[in-house]
């Protein structure tokens, strides 16, 4: 089955809990058409460049998923239409990285220079 990597906004008003709580939502969908979630990361509340829907931050998540095309849409097409959800961006990927993406590796560094 093809790679993707998913990343979505979710709106800043919510707590960091149920941001989360949408990873494990949509992965649920994923899994219902036949894929599967293969790892996931919760960036955080971070400041955006430029506001979107009136919001200077946003909840940041970040899906790695081995799924169908069929599915894979579905997901995007209910991410789309979710209220709590502000942007979403997928890619396609040859291979999964090993570890932690490049913004965990980043606060990991901040965590361990204080």
């Amino acid at each position: 089955m093809p790679l993707y990597e998913h990343v979505f906004i979710a709106r800043p008003d919510l707590s960091g809990a149920q941001a989360e709580g949408l990873i494990e939502h949509f992965g649920s969908i994923l899994q219902e058409n036949g894929g599967k979630v293969v790892g996931s990361e919760y960036w955080g509340l971070k400041t955006m460049a430029y506001k979107i829907n009136k919001n200077r931050k946003g909840h940041y998540a970040f899906m790695r998923t081995d799924a169908p095309a069929p599915a894979v849409q579905e997901m995007e097409r209910l991410m789309r239409l979710h209220e709590d959800v502000m942007r979403v961006l997928t890619v396609k990927v040859d291979k999964h990285d090993e570890g932690p993406s490049i913004q965990m590796q980043k606060r990991d560094e901040r965590d361990r220079r204080r």
